[in-house]
């Protein structure tokens, strides 16, 4: 999986978590939160969508890897290559 397709997949899951956000303008370099009305729970969620749909663990110790876009590319794309 590439970077980009890890960018997408990540936005898909906030769109089914928060289908009320407009996420078609979310900037790669900026952090999520910052960005959208996503609270504690939401990026929870994200993280139990990226274990249910993917098979990925997040441990707690790196859910600040996960801050943006850009950010969610560089951890998760590892992640899904060692999968492959």
């Amino acid at each position: 999986m590439t970077k980009d397709e890890c960018r997408k997949l990540v936005i898909d899951i906030i769109s089914d978590i928060a289908p009320d956000e407009d996420v078609t303008a979310v900037k790669p370099d900026v952090r999520l939160r910052d960005q959208l009305q996503l609270d504690s729970m939401d990026f929870l969620d994200i993280v139990m969508e990226l274990r249910k749909r993917h098979g990925i663990e997040v441990p707690e110790a790196d859910y600040m890897q996960l801050a943006s876009l850009d950010s969610c590319a560089e951890y998760l794309t590892p992640k899904f290559q060692a999968k492959a």
